[in-house]
């Protein structure tokens, strides 16, 4: 093919673009969504709340005459209202369709990425807007120091999105990666197209995922983004141009998760293949590029990992799989040396996150279970039950230290569930007094069972929403029981 034909077949419209664009999808009163380059505005405000259309600058009529979120008792609106510095379940946000794939805290604002185009923005439990994307599904989210949040998508890209500085309800397209021009640019160059492994091995452009964008992580120190995909690789982004330094050849099968360790130049990965590689980053001999070398690989298993988080405090790397364990391992002297095994899951681990001494994996048994880390023992101190189906995403984010509290640290913690909600609840480290304490030594590959002292039970999504979950029209789920089969 000539490099007239390979720039005219990347010009084409993509189909699921043009699809999402339809009017089956927007009314002539929407706000304007362009793919990528176009960055028009794609905010829209709630009608929730006092704020009238024109304090966001929109028209008249909001995009979604009501919002497709219903708020349920414990939100401030209406209802029981948690007491301040209460634990247990605090809200619960329940969408009317679509399930709830990722999610990510910063400060007092929560974002929630659904398969439904939108990515909603809440503060305080309530709703204060929302923007549309191009893709239907976000699988991925994170936010950036500077404002910008950044979103993975099943069709293989990562938008760039920007909070107004002077009206925090609305939100913009600043870009996408890799950017328009950058790919125009290696399209019509032979030399940037590679073998891939999936879809019947086709050649692609280097510089852009294949196959859906399955996590995001970033290393703000470094200045670097990580973007893992199903086609078996993770991509490196310098976060102030929106260049794709690298791309990396990771696993032999779909990469569920990266993570940037945030210490030693460090980078995790985890594949439905069952293995966690580290990964060292060095320069390149030319320029400012990166160049990530194969150190080690942590574990090989026959269960696909699903998730990896870390304490940079603290050293420690959590793995979370498909047999339902959580796996740790301590990095001491620039090395892992394994920990032990967290087991308090009957099902595959779907998400995990850590913040200071506490960790909190969520699972498609519909539950989350929390623990404390105490040195090198893990204390289980809650079991958190409520979803009426597989917990997708968490997110943690710890509280200041309010007066009264006795030096106790407090947590909230968000979760979403492919059963369309998403729950907030807030931990005291210092729960459970009589929980029993998981001692796991290097010599022992697990440990019983916790059994923590306490059952927090939020309660049961409304009878609409528990038909919701669909688990046969779920591809993660697929994915965890052909790895575990």
């Amino acid at each position: 093919m000539g490099n007239h034909q390979k720039l005219l077949h990347f010009l084409r419209p993509d189909p699921a673009a043009v699809a999402a664009c339809s009017p089956r999808s927007f009314s002539s009163s929407s706000a304007s969504v362009s793919d990528d380059d176009g960055y028009s505005c794609s905010s829209y405000p709630t009608t929730d709340g006092d704020a009238s259309p024109s304090r966001y600058g929109g028209s008249s009529t909001p995009p979604t005459p009501r919002s497709p979120w219903a708020h349920l008792p414990g939100l401030g609106a209406g209802g029981d209202v948690a007491e301040p510095g209460a634990t247990g379940l605090i809200a619960s946000l329940v969408k009317e369709d679509g399930h709830v794939y990722s999610l990510a805290a910063t400060g007092d604002v929560l974002y929630t990425g659904t398969d439904s185009r939108n990515v909603r923005v809440w503060r305080d439990q309530r709703e204060l807007a929302g923007f549309r994307t191009a893709s239907g599904l976000v699988k991925a989210i994170v936010v950036a120091g500077d404002r910008r949040i950044f979103t993975g998508h099943q069709d293989g890209k990562v938008r760039v999105w920007r909070a107004d500085a002077d009206n925090p309800a609305v939100h913009r397209q600043v870009g996408s990666l890799p950017k328009l021009k950058d790919y125009l640019k290696s399209a019509v160059n032979p030399t940037s197209y590679v073998e891939t492994q999936r879809r019947g091995r086709q050649r692609a452009v280097w510089l852009r995922h294949c196959d859906a964008v399955s996590s995001l992580s970033l290393d703000e120190g470094a200045g670097l983004l990580y973007s893992a995909s199903w086609d078996r690789t993770f991509k490196v982004w310098r976060v102030s141009d929106s260049k794709c330094l690298e791309s990396v050849s990771a696993h032999d099968d779909a990469v569920n998760t990266v993570a940037a360790a945030g210490f030693d130049s460090v980078v995790f990965t985890g594949s439905a293949d069952g293995t966690v590689k580290v990964w060292r980053r060095e320069m390149a001999a030319k320029g400012d590029a990166t160049r990530h070398v194969l150190e080690k690989v942590l574990r090989k298993g026959e269960g696909a990992v699903t998730a990896i988080d870390v304490s940079p405090e603290d050293r420690v790397v959590y793995v979370g799989s498909s047999d339902g364990l959580v796996t740790y391992w301590h990095w001491v002297d620039g090395e892992a040396r394994y920990g032990g095994v967290l087991k308090g899951h009957k099902m595959a681990v779907m998400c995990l996150a850590v913040a200071g001494n506490v960790v909190v994996s969520g699972s498609a048994d519909r539950t989350l279970c929390v623990w404390r880390r105490d040195g090198a023992e893990h204390v289980g101190l809650a079991v958190l039950a409520g979803h009426t189906g597989p917990v997708k995403c968490v997110a943690m984010d710890e509280e200041a230290a309010a007066a009264g509290s006795g030096g106790d640290r407090r947590f909230v913690v968000y979760s979403g569930s492919l059963d369309g909600s998403v729950k907030v609840w807030r931990l005291s480290d210092a729960e459970a007094e009589t929980a029993t304490t998981v001692r796991v030594t290097e010599r022992t590959a697990a440990a019983a069972p916790a059994q923590p002292s306490q059952v927090w039970r939020g309660q049961p999504a409304p009878s609409p929403y528990a038909e919701a979950w669909a688990p046969c029209q779920t591809p993660e789920l697929k994915r965890v029981r052909v790895a575990a089969a």
